[in-house]
């Protein structure tokens, strides 16, 4: 069973990673990149301390833990398995589309990229659930684009990444329910759920 399951994962990664062009190379290797989306991260932050105002540390505190958790959740779980990165397989570095030579670290289950981002987009979710109805849109689409930035550069299973956002996704429910909790311990003020 293991073994078809990784024989799709492979033949998955091989079609999804073999829709490359040129022109939307550089676009998925920036994508990819965190700081491209600064601005998008200086728009939440702006949202945050206009709704929460001095309850925004607190946001900042759950998110500052929630990522750390994530990224190293995703570090542990990578040296434990040892899973080579598909960019790092000697038996599909000749079939698959690398990008500007880039082939990341070692051992690629499961992708912190997609843990980070579904983590911070669950999060911010659950925060302005009622405030901000269609907020979910551009979160969600974000942390796909995010996620399959990975598989399209050649770095990430399916798998790897799915993983990476059912975890990041648990990780930022579970967070996002704990500090609308701690934000209704603040006193009266802004209610976000």
């Amino acid at each position: 069973m293991l073994e078809k399951l990784l024989a799709f994962d492979r033949s998955l990664l091989l079609t999804l990673n073999g829709l490359h062009t040129s022109w939307l190379d550089p676009l998925m290797y920036w994508a990819s990149n965190p700081l491209i989306w600064l601005p998008l991260f200086i728009g939440l932050m702006i949202l945050v301390i206009n709704t929460f105002r001095w309850k925004t540390i607190t946001v900042l505190a759950a998110v500052a833990v929630m990522i750390t958790v994530s990224d190293q959740l995703s570090n542990l779980v990578k040296d434990n398995t040892q899973r080579l990165r598909p960019s790092n397989e000697p038996a599909l570095v000749a079939s698959i589309h690398i990008v500007k030579e880039y082939r990341g670290s070692d051992f690629g289950f499961y992708s912190a990229h997609a843990s980070n981002t579904f983590a911070l987009a669950v999060f911010l979710i659950i925060l302005f659930q009622k405030r901000y109805r269609y907020l979910y849109l551009l979160l969600t689409g974000w942390a796909l684009l995010m996620s399959y930035t990975r598989i399209y550069l050649g770095v990430h299973y399916p798998v790897d990444v799915l993983s990476g956002a059912a975890i990041g996704s648990m990780l930022g429910w579970f967070t996002g329910r704990i500090t609308v909790y701690l934000l209704s311990l603040q006193g009266k003020g802004i209610n976000p759920v």
